[in-house]
């Protein structure tokens, strides 16, 4: 077997990235080697990876999620391309790992041929590696403004010759519509390498769907290959900061008498929103994702999460409320954290002439340090101690801490000797991403918010794993893949490719004289 599959979705959101990963696991555990594959991504959900070689850099987070799903340490070419939006209208180009610049949707066309070569670089490289390659399409193939210079959904299909399936959301509504006009939408050589459809996050008795099911086959020549039901508990490390709600995860009641409320600001660019999800998955923690400035009255913890334009959303909080009702929060003693770009705006300064250019500003002041913002990107993958236990996590950013007095102490000791981040008293502020996953300072830090908070009937769990909840997710979604979909046939896809009698769907883009080959339905 050689070969490989394209996962294309009717919308964004849909659930190819836990659909891919799950026939990656379902693949991994048949003893296949399997690798996961996103030509271009566009997320500020990223992670910094090591490659064996030594190189290294940013990927999509759910591109490192479908690594683990195969059994594999994340590599810079399962996804390529990673663009993280700065604004409604630019975005920082990461190529292999490395940042190249940003573009706007105008001046992409500057890059696209280097980003598209390196793409179709990297999958013909895993192609013979590996014995398949799960791809993850981005947004739909019926983005036809956009085909043109497709190289991610069937851009990269017809490159390869990749049989795809489509999975669409059926608890947005309009899934059977969604599948027949994505369909209907591509030209005859994109068609010919749709093979069928997937429908995601169905409640209820399936059988209720089956005459529809039963059409679309009429209508498009093409099966549903399963019907995955919804799923509340897979809600780790999801690819769009939008697919969470404002109740992170599934609260587990208190160990003790009380709970300890968490609220995470939900910054307009909002980065590494995941950051929070090890806190989530904690019994008696309530972690919320809010805008409303009421809401940080009475909490116990507030967090401002990471940003990928931290000038910009320091606006935003001042405009809304949020500034003032985060320092209120540190004023009355009460815990507050910062991460990455949260960070740097309790600051008292921050100068930044690199990723806003909009010079020196005045931060939030509640922490007296300074912020300077360097063109040199920071991506490492550090460890040390903090609170007494170990922790590790992921830098990535521009900004630099200056102008920090001595008296201050850092968060955490660094394996190199070095102090990174400040604590003083209740405000705690980090560079580094996912440092909750450290499961001996993740309980650590719960306890000394809940002393500072005067939560004495918390108790924080012993024995949380948070690498274990990761394993039984992926491990979760090949349940779901092996009793659900149709593998056989997705092996003989990804074995034999796409059959080349499917038939065309007509629409607007196909010439009028090619006529479905198949009967209306009555």
């Amino acid at each position: 077997m050689a070969g490989g599959l394209l996962v294309a979705g009717t919308t964004s959101d849909a659930g190819k990235s836990v659909v891919a990963a799950g026939i990656c696991r379902w693949l991994h555990r048949q003893g296949v080697k399997v690798a996961p594959f996103k030509a271009q991504n566009m997320s500020n959900n990223s992670v910094v990876v090591l490659d064996p070689d030594g190189s290294g850099g940013e990927i999509g987070r759910a591109q490192a999620l479908q690594a683990a799903a195969c059994g594999l340490t994340p590599s810079v070419r399962f996804n390529p391309v990673l663009l993280k939006p700065g604004s409604d209208r630019s975005s920082q180009v990461v190529l292999l790992g490395t940042p190249i610049g940003s573009v706007s949707a105008a001046t992409y066309e500057q890059v696209r041929a280097r980003t598209r070569e390196a793409a179709l670089a990297a999958f013909a490289e895993l192609r013979g590696e590996y014995d398949v390659v799960v791809c993850e399409g981005a947004g739909s193939p019926a983005e036809i403004n956009l085909r043109a210079g497709d190289f991610v959904n069937m851009g990269l299909a017809r490159a390869f010759d990749l049989p795809t399936v489509i999975v669409g959301d059926i608890d947005r509504g309009g899934v059977l519509a969604a599948f027949y006009g994505t369909l209907a939408m591509l030209d005859r050589q994109d068609q010919a390498l749709v093979t069928g459809f997937i429908v995601n996050k169905f409640r209820g008795d399936p059988s209720l769907l089956a005459p529809g099911l039963e059409t679309l086959a009429r209508r498009t020549g093409r099966p549903t290959y399963g019907v995955l039901p919804w799923q509340p508990d897979l809600w780790l490390d999801a690819e769009d900061s939008l697919a969470y709600g404002s109740l992170l995860g599934r609260p587990r009641p208190p160990l003790g008498r009380a709970w300890l409320r968490v609220a995470v600001v939900r910054l307009p660019r909002l980065s590494n929103a995941t950051d929070a999800e090890a806190l989530a998955a904690e019994p008696g923690v309530l972690v919320r994702l809010t805008t409303d400035p009421g809401d940080l009255v009475d909490v116990d913890l507030v967090i401002l999460p990471g940003s990928k334009s931290t000038v910009d959303d320091l606006d935003w909080l001042r405009r809304t409320g949020l500034a003032r009702a985060v320092v209120a929060h540190a004023a009355a003693g009460r815990p507050l954290l910062g991460i990455c770009g949260g960070f740097q705006m309790l600051a008292e300064h921050i100068h930044d002439h690199v990723e806003s250019r909009r010079g020196s500003v005045d931060g939030l002041g509640v922490l007296p340090i300074e912020v300077t913002f360097t063109r040199q990107k920071t991506l490492a993958r550090p460890s040390g101690m903090a609170f007494g236990a170990p922790v590790a996590g992921y830098e990535i950013h521009h900004g630099q801490v200056s102008g920090a007095p001595s008296s201050l102490e850092p968060l955490i000791w660094r394996s190199d000797g070095c102090g990174e981040g400040v604590v003083r008293d209740n405000v705690a502020g980090t560079h580094w991403h996912g440092a909750f996953e450290s499961d001996d300072f993740r309980r650590a830090f719960l306890a000394e918010t809940a002393r500072r908070a005067g939560r004495r009937g918390f108790v924080v769990a012993p024995d949380t794993n948070y690498a274990a909840l990761r394993e039984r997710t992926i491990d979760l979604l090949g349940d779901i893949v092996e009793a659900h979909l149709d593998t056989q046939t997705l092996l003989r896809l990804v074995d034999q490719g796409a059959s080349p009698d499917l038939p065309i769907v007509a629409s607007s883009l196909v010439a009028s004289s090619e006529t479905p080959p198949f009967p209306a339905s009555p």
